[in-house]
């Protein structure tokens, strides 16, 4: 195709090809529009190449030679344990090729027609994909924008060979000795402790009074203390302030209480945050409003102050969650398809694959109080649990938050193993409208981790069979 081509009509454009844009693309497709796609890097986005999907992969590869190092009060030693580090990433790229092979054969089986190259709008109606070699006008009905968003980059912290963003950090192919991470947020505290586990003396500096901010500090400090037994430090309340970087090292700066301190280290992996990728759409030709920090505003519907144009994932207002793209990418599909369909966050769970895993759904709480409301918190530990001790991984409890009165679920909070999977039954409970007791009279399998639920709910009701009142 070369400039001056006519332009192709198309009921629906999506741009972007995340977790959030392939899912809209797909529900778009399967309620009868003719779809296309944009994508100007690879499908399936940041989250299955650079983040989430690669992410979890080193870190269950560093769970797994942790265990081979240390598994003798379980009755096995190993000796001579290897790391091959190009195995581990060989691994991680193999998972990435599967899951993105997978999305790019979905996408074909709806019959969407894929595009490569950046969408730059001409009108609210008129987009215009370009390459390196050409350019296509593209008419559509409706829009949906989903380009995702790209890491914040420090100024004293420019990005190079050894000051690396979480894409770096991921693809690095010799394991380094040292790092250090700034930012304790979940991506910081994710990298951090995955390489942690392999050994790496690693530095988290972070700005708060502690790690990952958004969660209870009952649960941090479990991540915290997990840290410090793999060898890590956590520094808080610490301001990094610039690098020196030589070929093959750096020296970070920073300021604790007025001091100022420095380290040494392989690389400073930077991981302070992601600004939304709305600055090269030309959306202001579209006339799309745009708030603080460039985020795009939008309704219960996912549209934006243009009727036809819809915006969803990291370029709106919340956390960068891949499942939350996803989910509003479907409400966009099927708004535009004249359903009634509308976003509503209250059940849309967080997580942090740390050790132990974090997750939250629903009021904290704190969050619950603040709102007005009079509830209750009920708590069961892992360590009450028999399914959890034969698996070693008696860390953490499940929290559970109910109103008072009729015993309504609404917020749970667990730091423990497998809590990533745990916490969907409580985000259930909650789009459910289910009480405690719904949950205590639901028969759990034994021995599992899902009898914590059952076992806090009992504490909930007040009669619990495996702890003391």
């Amino acid at each position: 195709m070369v400039v001056g081509d006519f332009p192709i009509e198309t009921d629906t454009i999506v741009i972007g090809a995340g977790p959030g844009g392939y899912v809209a693309a797909i529900r778009a497709a399967q309620l009868g529009q003719k779809v296309t796609i944009v994508e100007k890097g690879t499908v399936g986005g940041v989250c299955l190449n650079v983040g989430c999907i690669p992410s979890k992969a080193l870190i269950a590869a560093g769970h797994r030679y942790e265990n081979a190092l240390h598994s003798a009060d379980m009755g096995i030693t190993a000796e001579n344990v290897t790391l091959d580090f190009s195995k581990v990433q060989e691994f991680k790229s193999n998972v990435v090729n599967k899951l993105t092979g997978g999305v790019k054969g979905l996408l074909k089986g709806n019959k969407i027609d894929s595009v490569s190259g950046e969408a730059y709008f001409v009108d609210a109606n008129t987009l215009r994909v370009m390459d390196e070699t050409s350019a296509q006008t593209y008419t559509f009905k409706n829009a949906i924008i989903a380009t995702g968003s790209r890491p914040i980059e420090i100024p004293a912290f420019k990005y190079s060979k050894r000051v690396l963003d979480s894409t770096g950090a991921l693809a690095l192919k010799e394991l380094p000795k040292s790092i250090v991470v700034i930012g304790g947020g979940y991506i910081g505290t994710e990298l951090g402790g995955a390489y942690a586990s392999f050994g790496t003396k690693v530095t988290i500096l972070e700005g708060a009074d502690e790690i990952l901010n958004g969660f209870e500090k009952q649960m941090s400090a479990l991540v915290k203390r997990n840290l410090k037994k793999k060898g890590a430090e956590v520094i808080t309340k610490a301001l990094a302030k610039g690098v020196e970087e030589t070929e093959d090292s750096v020296t970070v700066k920073y300021e604790v209480k007025g001091e100022e301190q420095q380290i040494e280290a392989d690389y400073v992996f930077v991981m302070v945050g992601r600004k939304p990728n709305t600055d090269e759409l030309g959306l202001e030709q579209a006339g799309v409003e745009l708030g603080e920090r460039g985020i795009i505003k939008i309704d219960k519907q996912c549209r934006t102050n243009i009727s036809n144009i819809y915006a969803i994932g990291d370029v709106v207002e919340g956390p960068p969650l891949a499942h939350k793209a996803s989910y509003e990418g479907k409400i966009a599909a099927e708004a535009i398809a004249g359903h009634t369909s509308e976003i509503d966050y209250l059940g849309i769970p967080a997580v942090v694959f740390s050790d132990p895993e974090l997750a939250s759904v629903g009021y904290t709480e704190k969050q619950a109080k603040e709102e007005g409301l009079e509830v209750a918190a009920a708590k069961f530990p892992f360590a009450a649990n028999g399914r959890a001790l034969s698996l070693n991984e008696s860390d953490g409890f499940l929290k559970l938050v109910t109103r008072k009165g009729d015993g309504l679920v609404i917020g749970a909070q667990i730091a423990g193993s497998n809590a990533s999977d745990m916490i969907a039954e409580l985000g259930l409970a909650i789009e459910a409208g289910m009480t405690a007791e719904d949950l205590a009279m639901t028969i759990h399998a034994h021995p599992t981790l899902g009898e914590i639920t059952m076992e806090a709910a009992e504490v909930a009701l007040g009669n619990p069979i495996h702890i003391i009142k």
